[in-house]
């Protein structure tokens, strides 16, 4: 199969890649495996999966110290999958550039449904870009700048990103923004789109304690200003 359909999984258990190997190669995906940090590091840069599932619980490194310095280049989506259940471990995990987060035990037909939204979280290509003062978006390309510089952005990140651009001046719920971006089972997780929007004005936003494009309607949701 194409390296395109690879996916990644640096688990430890292994029993856990066990499970995942059968269930995610039954459905079309080519899977490879790494049992610590530093495989999983190397065959993430050797084989570019299009999709990478990690456990925090590794023996040679941190998960959360393995996502950061995945998301020093890779920008494919990464799903954790651990045994750690507080709000604090998945909003660190969030805030580190994972695109979700389940925790085990999990149901095989909810993971493979996340793979689907994170897979398939790209807008639509257009040959245009839409540009705001010292922020251009190109959607096309599925690159953002500032003043001629490349933002680093994940697909999760580039998709809100684009989905406020395109709907500048409007204001969207958080129920409609959640729905567009993760789908009909995230619609109350609120948290989720709390980080990704604290994290994006970290990039794009002049002063992100002032933001002056992605504007908070208390309350209701988000609207993208262009002025």
């Amino acid at each position: 199969m194409d390296t395109k359909q690879t996916i990644l999984i640096i688990d430890d258990e292994i029993q856990i890649r066990r499970l995942l190997e059968i269930n995610l190669s039954a459905n079309g995906y080519r899977v490879i495996e790494a049992e610590n940090a530093k495989e999983g590091l190397q065959l993430a840069a050797s084989v570019n999966p299009i999709l990478i599932i990690l456990d925090l619980g590794l023996p040679d490194m941190d998960g959360l110290d393995v996502l950061k310095k995945l998301r020093e280049w890779y920008t494919a989506p990464i799903i954790i999958l651990s045994v750690r259940n507080s709000e604090e471990d998945i909003v660190k995990a969030l805030e580190s550039g994972a695109n979700d987060y389940l925790t085990k035990p999990f149901r095989n037909r909810e993971l493979l449904a996340r793979i689907h939204v994170a897979t398939h979280q790209g807008v639509r290509q257009q040959e245009a870009s839409m540009v705001f003062d010292n922020l251009t978006i190109d959607l096309a390309k599925h690159t953002a700048t500032k003043n001629n510089e490349i933002i680093k952005l994940t697909s999760t990140e580039f998709s809100l990103l684009a989905l406020m651009a395109k709907n500048e001046g409007r204001v969207l719920t958080h129920v409609y923004i959640l729905q567009e971006i993760w789908g009909y089972g995230y619609t109350e997780q609120t948290q989720y789109l709390r980080v990704f929007i604290a994290t994006l004005r970290k990039k794009i936003e002049d002063n992100p304690s002032k933001p002056k494009l992605l504007i908070t309607e208390s309350g209701i949701g988000y609207r993208f200003s262009g002025e």
